[in-house]
């Protein structure tokens, strides 16, 4: 009886401690340039994975605003604009949720999975069969 507790155990600490590697604040590269642009937070909310940009690399204006965004997000600051929403865990990747890219305002479908070295991300924004991927670093 105590090595199936135990193994159930390790089974859900396995299975909250992989979910945990997800979260925290990753480094933005562009994929055409290999330049550094942000930092983005990801963390869980009400069982769901967001991302937040809290820091902005070498900016190009002082406090920039999402210029082309819609709704809600049109004219604010991208520094502490949530970019990332509403993403749920499937197997080794995050996905059914959004992405927001605020240099063109344009929002994608979204895919997070974490690559075997742990430190990077990949992030995959698409709209049906057509993609586009950038690979994250961690920031310790």
């Amino acid at each position: 009886m105590n090595r199936i507790i135990i193994a159930l155990l390790f089974l859900i600490g396995c299975h909250f401690g992989s979910a945990q590697n997800i979260l925290g604040k990753w480094k933005t590269i562009d994929d055409e340039t290999g330049k550094e642009k942000s930092i983005v937070e990801i963390y869980e909310d009400k069982g769901k994975i967001y991302g937040k940009i809290v820091e902005l690399i070498n900016p190009l204006k002082e406090n920039p605003k999402c210029s082309q965004c819609k709704g809600e997000r049109k004219d604010q600051p991208i520094k502490d604009m949530v970019i990332i929403e509403g993403l749920e865990k499937d197997d080794d990747v995050y996905e059914g949720g959004t992405i927001l890219n605020p240099e063109n305002g344009k929002e994608y479908k979204c895919r997070l999975k974490i690559e075997d070295d742990k430190d990077t991300l990949q992030v995959r924004g698409y709209i049906g069969f057509f993609y586009k991927t950038q690979y994250w670093k961690r920031v310790n």
